[in-house]
């Protein structure tokens, strides 16, 4: 069965949503799923800002006190903590997505496409990692298994991967996903948002009918 996910390495129920997913496939032992990650990003406008936490920039683009912001995400914190994430938007820096997206690509053309997301999900959500810095998104890329030299190339190359990144945002839009996590089941069955894990299972079952 192959699984389609769009989504934002920015976007916390994302992360939250990938954690239901695999939950859910440990009830099929034995089945074979074909993950494949999509990009999606929530603000393309955003500038990258480094040293600013997503409490101030929340704060600032809403027009509140970084004690409001922070009480606003406090039930993404603990959701995140049920599913078994740390999440830290006091060190989450701001950043565009876009070359992180570009960098996922490379990773899935050598099949490391679910390594790499994971890593830039827990290097933004959890470590606080500047994903607006070439040197770490290309220690990032290491770790996920790529070539050093491939990742800095696709850093400083703008072009590199992005008509895959568009080609994925324009085909979200054509079948009409207005918001991520997005997770389409062989073509057949649609998942919209960071649904309970028995969600993700009964949507399997019904496919496998």
């Amino acid at each position: 069965m192959k699984i389609e996910i769009w989504s934002d390495i920015m976007c916390p129920f994302c992360y939250i949503g990938k954690r239901q997913l695999e939950t859910a496939l440990k009830e099929f032992p034995g089945n074979d799923f074909e993950i494949e990650w999509k990009s999606f990003q929530l603000d393309p406008t955003i500038t990258p800002q480094s040293g600013k936490d997503v409490y101030t920039f929340l704060a600032e683009r809403k027009g509140i006190s970084v004690e409001q912001s922070i009480e606003m995400h406090k039930g993404v914190v603990e959701r995140a903590k049920s599913v078994g994430l740390d999440y830290h938007f006091d060190k989450a820096i701001i950043s565009n997505s876009l070359t992180a997206h570009r960098i996922i690509h490379l990773a899935k053309a050598k099949n490391l496409g679910d390594e790499m997301e994971e890593i830039f999900f827990k290097a933004y959500f959890t470590d606080g990692k500047d994903l607006n810095d070439t040197q770490t998104l290309i220690e990032l890329g290491i770790q996920a298994g790529l070539d050093s030299n491939e990742v800095k190339e696709v850093v400083e190359n703008e072009n590199l991967y992005l008509r895959d990144v568009k080609g994925d945002i324009k085909e979200a839009q054509e079948i009409g996903v207005q918001g991520v996590p997005f997770f389409v089941f062989d073509r057949k069955y649609a998942v919209s948002g960071a649904q309970p894990v028995e969600a993700f299972v009964n949507t399997i079952k019904e496919v496998q009918k």
